[in-house]
């Protein structure tokens, strides 16, 4: 199963006052395996930056005056998640913004025509009904490490969140027991043969203890008219 954990940061709360996507991080899992293929640009959104946006992910517009506009990574971006599910953090705010980045373009298709959706706060509000459910709250309550998030970024609350999904929905599905590979296995197994052992210890029974264990097959024939041990 292919899973794409996707964040995005933008320049304001609204597409509806013509905010824009300035960054896009996404990270690869693969049968619940972080595959370390990511997904990550810095985005020209033509327009200010809201002091509030700013404050959050500190991202300027300095900084953004060089690098790629929408139009220039949107194939890209379709192609890395088609056929995927996305799995965000309050989806309708990422794909909302996603889908008027593809309206400006005058594009037809939207993300779900690319991709299924899983909400994590969705998720998180029916696991925890009442409580707070921010990604940093998550990351609190399922002791996933996210002391490197100062600031918001769109890569990093991408790894941030998949380890967080991971925690929600079990945890790694198999905790790293199983080998990578046949050869691997063989190697291993090879690798054990090899290894000097000292000899198994054996114990025996002692005259008593034979006696004693003898007496007790005896009786259960007695009992029950049978006894498989002296069968064998």
């Amino acid at each position: 199963m292919r899973q794409i954990v996707l964040d995005t940061e933008t320049t304001g709360l609204e597409t509806s006052d013509g905010h824009r996507i300035i960054e896009i991080g996404c990270v690869e899992m693969i049968d619940r395996r972080l595959s370390g293929n990511h997904f990550h640009h810095y985005v020209n959104p033509e327009r200010d930056i809201e002091d509030g946006a700013l404050e959050v992910h500190g991202i300027s517009r300095e900084f953004l005056h060089d690098k790629p506009v929408f139009a220039d990574i949107v194939d890209d971006l379709m192609e890395y998640i088609e056929g995927s599910q996305l799995i965000i953090h309050n989806a309708p705010f990422d794909v909302g913004f996603l889908d008027y980045e593809l309206s400006l373009l005058g594009r037809p298709d939207r993300v779900t025509d690319h991709a299924r959706i899983l909400d994590t706060l969705e998720l998180a509000r029916d696991e925890h009904p009442g409580q707070r459910n921010s990604l940093d709250a998550l990351c609190k309550r399922y002791d996933v490490d996210n002391s490197s998030r100062t600031l918001h970024g769109a890569l990093l609350d991408a790894e941030i969140l998949a380890d967080v999904y991971l925690a929600m929905t079990g945890g790694q599905s198999d905790l790293g027991l199983s080998f990578q590979s046949a050869e691997a296995t063989e190697s291993g197994i090879a690798e054990l043969a090899g290894k000097e052992r000292p000899a198994l210890r054996v114990l025996e029974a002692n005259p008593q203890e034979a006696a004693a264990h003898q007496a007790r097959l005896d009786a259960i024939k007695k009992n029950s008219g049978h006894c498989l041990w002296n069968d064998l």
